[in-house]
């Protein structure tokens, strides 16, 4: 049975995708997507592409049709993902900010994340907010 994604290179793609390869200044799925087309192209199969790979045959099969359906790029790169909502706004933020800065709770010598978190949520100040969300936005302003 014929493939419904075949992969044909130019000349200009195939140098392409040797280059991204060859770089190493690329992500490391971007390079194995390369490799992908590339052994796609020389005619090997899909199970032999994926298990020398070490990827799952629905990668080579989702590559193989990302190319066929939108282009070298599309195949390559990794779709752009949504931006997360920030748990914290400004006011929060500052918020956490002056309380780590400020004295420790009685019996204790400095502020823990965990105790950061417990802090803001037992204020109603956030619903709930994990040590390392914490952590992060303390982070941040280091």
């Amino acid at each position: 049975m014929a493939k419904k994604y075949t992969v044909n290179l130019s000349k200009e793609e195939v140098e392409k995708l040797r280059s991204l390869i060859k770089t190493g200044l690329n992500k490391a799925r971007s390079i194995t997507r390369a490799h992908i087309l590339l052994m796609a192209w020389e005619g090997e199969i899909d199970t032999a592409i994926a298990e020398c790979l070490r990827v799952h045959v629905s990668t080579v099969e989702r590559t193989r049709a990302r190319y066929v359906e939108g282009g070298i790029e599309l195949a390559v790169q990794d779709r752009p993902h949504p931006p997360k909502q920030r748990k914290l706004d400004g006011e929060q933020e500052a918020f956490l900010i002056a309380t780590a800065c400020s004295k420790a709770p009685e019996g204790r010598n400095r502020w823990t994340m965990k105790l950061l978190a417990e802090r803001i949520v037992s204020l109603n100040i956030v619903d709930s907010v994990s040590k390392e969300t914490v952590r992060s936005y303390l982070k941040k302003r280091n």
